[in-house]
């Protein structure tokens, strides 16, 4: 049994990012377990699909670039693109893992976690045992796919199996989602000269909010308005799916409340997101019972479990959703100062890092709402 200080689940933006920072601060006794690859996620997204926040160098003058996970990078600098494709993103998260040199053990399949003793005992590829003192959940979310949300759902696509949208053969598409991931669907396949229907419960479309957790994005929305130009895209609201059906080769998707069905004659394509990595550690958090978030406490540590701190799109507390690289960053500084002062480490070099959007611990600045 090797044993550590830190064990990290996750070698993603979050994972990368909390093993960096912990690593200036000194501790020097820490893992990163990776499932697949470093950047695997990234890699597996559509050719076509890119990061909505913007990159843009502007570390020169104390910002941090949106989609930098450490201080002193810049993806816009490194890939010289403002909207970075998955596999472009892939490329920094690995640039930045190796000039830090960071302790990241590769194929390693976390299959078990158990907490005793005011220690964490992780199995990982049936026989490595690992013990540590403290666990940083950073598994992130796109490796588990909401595929059962109703019956038939199997007759789909969902959109993280989709490597290029130019893969696809047919002539009209039907996609069950119109957040982000439905939305980039759309856009793509409708520039390809494809038909597009966008089905949601609500309409993501015209919802307007100041929180860009509750929001399409402006990159997306501005994509939308050039594309819905060209007479493709239908966006149909209030459209709630009972269940799909194959028939003689086209998919019949029923709606609750409409005696008619919406017929496909190609896969309809999922664009319903995510399951939470949660699950795998869910014996060891407290949950929100309406909205089914983890419970943290303030310094993003479980209510539940001493010593596990959540990292990552997860991160939330109450109405204050942590899901954008950018938001979730903030929390970085909170999770090493509370791990670096248990681990009897001089801290203060993190306050530097507060003017650069990595180490936020007053929640009240988040709750403003623009006035235009």
């Amino acid at each position: 049994m090797k044993k550590i200080d830190v064990a990290i689940v996750g070698a993603g933006p979050a994972g990368i990012g909390i093993s960096a920072m912990l690593k200036d601060l000194g501790v020097t006794s820490q893992v990163v377990l990776e499932k697949n690859k470093v950047g695997d996620s990234f890699d597996k997204w559509p050719k076509e699909m890119r990061l909505i926040t913007p990159s843009f160098t502007t570390n020169f003058y104390g910002h941090l670039d949106l989609n930098a996970i450490v201080s002193a990078t810049s993806p816009a600098f490194t890939l010289r693109a403002e909207h970075p494709t998955g596999k472009q993103y892939a490329h920094y998260l690995r640039a930045v893992s190796d000039y830090c040199e960071l302790p990241i053990v590769e194929d390693s399949n976390v299959e078990k976690i158990s907490y005793s003793n005011n220690a964490f005992k992780l199995k990982i590829n049936g026989t490595d045992l690992i013990e540590s003192r403290f666990l940083v959940w950073a598994a992130g979310e796109f490796q588990f796919p909401n595929l059962n949300i109703f019956k038939g759902a199997e007759f789909c696509l969902h959109n993280s199996e989709v490597r290029s949208w130019s893969d696809l053969e047919g002539d009209e598409f039907y996609i069950i989602g119109g957040f982000e991931s439905g939305m980039d669907a759309a856009f793509n396949l409708s520039s390809l000269g494809k038909k597009v229907n966008v089905l949601d419960r609500q309409s993501p479309w015209n919802d307007r909010d100041t929180d860009p957790s509750l929001n399409l994005s402006p990159y997306t929305l501005e994509r939308l308005r050039e594309e819905y130009k060209n007479g493709r895209i239908n966006l149909f609201e209030d459209t709630d799916i009972k269940n799909i059906e194959e028939k003689n080769g086209e998919f019949l998707i029923k709606v609750k409340g409409k005696s008619k069905p919406y017929i496909s004659p190609t896969r309809p394509i999922l664009a319903t997101g995510f399951i939470s990595s949660l699950k795998m550690v869910n014996h060891l958090f407290d949950f929100e019972k309406e909205k089914s978030y983890a419970l943290l406490n303030e310094n993003d540590e479980s209510t539940k479990t001493p010593g596990l701190f959540l990292v990552g799109p997860q991160v939330r507390h109450e109405n204050l959703i942590f899901c954008f690289i950018y938001k979730y960053r903030q929390r970085f500084g909170v999770v090493a100062n509370t791990i670096g002062k248990e681990l009897g480490l001089d801290t203060s070099m993190l306050e530097q890092l507060r003017h650069e959007g990595l180490y936020l611990d007053d929640l009240s600045c988040c709750s403003g709402e623009c006035e235009c």
